[in-house]
């Protein structure tokens, strides 16, 4: 519960200042693409730093580690908080993303290693609840806070919490487990880095012009490379168990599909739901801050009920059931958002609104329970690595993508050049709908979700000798 509660503060923290995003252009005297950077920052120094976690939590034990990403989480927080202007709180944010990137990943391994195979479904819909949940319910609360505060009270609301988390972690939180003590390999940390920096960078420049640093194709084609040459040598470690980020996941469909699918889910839910229609709600319907908060509240209600009762159904019909009808109604629900105009009513985004988070409640639990169950235990860590790694990028490239592409569109438009480009950033996610759709169909049914099968996986020839822990 320790860790639950924990992660739940931390990746609140992702979306919560989505709805503040207008604000702050003003505020701080920035552009709307460079403002991006407080959330798009926070999602690509995550991408960047938990490809080391599946290292990490094999090198230490799960206190020192919770010790350190809360510790991390609450200096962060601090800085935003006391920031006078963009260029420290976009350093608070990447402090605080650096403690962030590692609990998730703790939290997964850590309930893959204790809860068995048939009660895991259940276990997982609340770690659902924490993922998909907590970046879905923060425009609602920074819209409550700035309805009668100061932007920096987003971060200092939340500072007791972390604090309160870091000294009742310090106490009670007891978690036995076996370390292995094995090089951190530097090369394999700038790769990932570079890497994954450069394609998110890349992206996220595409609609900057000439006022881009690097140009985004220079970015794009840098990041590329980075990560082909980080495969190859983690491809080559993994052989002595020196890997920093094993890739042997990759060798099992379920995993692979359930990879895709979750990138293409947090592109649309932090991209489009959580950034593009708070825009929406307030440039183009002219509502406040607030009432776009509470306008979200009820599909972050719904996501949140629906994780043990899903986590539950997938333990008794397996992912395929729940995940086909999940991603038709995620496409749906962003061909609706890019059907409303200037002159819609708040109910149809509401309730199209409900649709996506009542979707991806459907994907949430059924994907990240499928993808790890077929692995054997000494790779956990690094398939929840590898899991939170491209659900991060993918939720900052959609995130960048969307916003550039709404951008785009509205230099273009005539009339009403808000409402153009967020119909056209709408359209590119109603795309990426219908490519989940297509992905989902190769879901494996539950008759070939065997213990079998399972038991094979465990055995696998790959599995290192024991390591003493010390």
């Amino acid at each position: 519960m320790t860790l639950v509660v924990s992660a739940f503060v931390m990746i609140l923290n992702e979306t919560i200042l989505s709805v503040a995003l207008p604000h702050l252009t003003g505020d701080l005297g920035v552009s709307a693409t460079t403002v991006q950077w407080l959330t798009s920052g926070f999602l690509l120094t995550m991408g960047v730093v938990i490809p080391t976690t599946g290292y990490i939590l094999q090198r230490f034990t799960p206190r020192q580690v919770f010790l350190a990403a809360m510790t991390l989480f609450s200096l962060g927080t601090l800085i935003c908080a006391l920031s006078p202007g963009f260029p420290l709180l976009l350093a608070g944010r990447i402090v605080q993303a650096t403690g962030t990137a590692v609990m998730i990943p703790l939290l997964m391994t850590s309930v893959m290693k204790l809860i068995p195979a048939d009660r895991r479904g259940a276990t997982m819909g609340t770690i659902s609840i924490v993922i998909a949940v907590a970046p879905a319910i923060g425009p609602t609360i920074g819209g409550l806070i700035l309805t009668s505060l100061d932007w920096r009270w987003m971060f200092w609301s939340v500072l007791p919490l972390s604090v309160a988390a870091l000294v009742v972690g310090f106490v009670i939180f007891r978690l036995s487990s076996e370390t292995r003590s094995t090089p951190l390999d530097l090369l394999s940390v700038a790769l990932s880095a570079v890497g994954f920096g450069g394609i998110v960078y890349g992206f996220s420049t595409l609609g900057h012009g000439g006022d881009a640093a690097l140009p985004p194709w220079a970015a794009l084609l840098i990041g590329s490379v980075a990560l082909v040459v980080f495969v190859l040598r983690q491809m080559r470690l993994q052989r002595t168990e020196s890997a920093l980020l094993d890739l042997r996941p990759f060798g099992h469909k379920p995993f692979v599909v359930a990879i895709i699918l979750s990138a293409l889910l947090f592109m649309t839910l932090l991209g489009a739901g959580a950034i593009l229609l708070p825009i929406y709600l307030q440039n183009v319907l002219g509502v406040s801050a607030a009432v776009t908060g509470l306008a979200v509240l009820p599909g972050g209600l719904l996501l949140g009920f629906m994780g043990r009762p899903v986590g539950r159904l997938f333990d008794r019909v397996g992912a395929r059931p729940l995940v086909i009808p999940g991603a038709i109604g995620l496409a749906v629900s962003m061909w609706l958002f890019a059907a409303l105009g200037a002159s819609a009513s708040l109910w149809m985004v509401i309730a199209g609104h409900l649709v996506l988070m009542g979707s991806l409640g459907l994907m949430m639990t059924p994907l990240l329970t499928e993808g790890l169950s077929v692995l054997p235990e000494h790779l956990y860590s690094h398939g929840s690595a590898i899991l939170t790694t491209l659900q991060q990028v993918a939720g900052a490239a959609g995130t960048a993508g969307f916003v550039t592409i709404a951008a785009i569109g509205s230099t273009a438009a005539t009339g009403s050049p808000d409402a153009a480009g967020l119909r056209l950033a709408f359209m590119a996610a109603g795309v990426i709908g219908l490519i989940a759709v297509g992905v989902s169909f190769m879901v494996r049914p539950k008759s070939e979700r065997t213990d079998a099968d399972i038991e094979s996986v465990g055995t696998d020839e790959t599995t290192p000798a024991p390591v003493a822990g010390h």
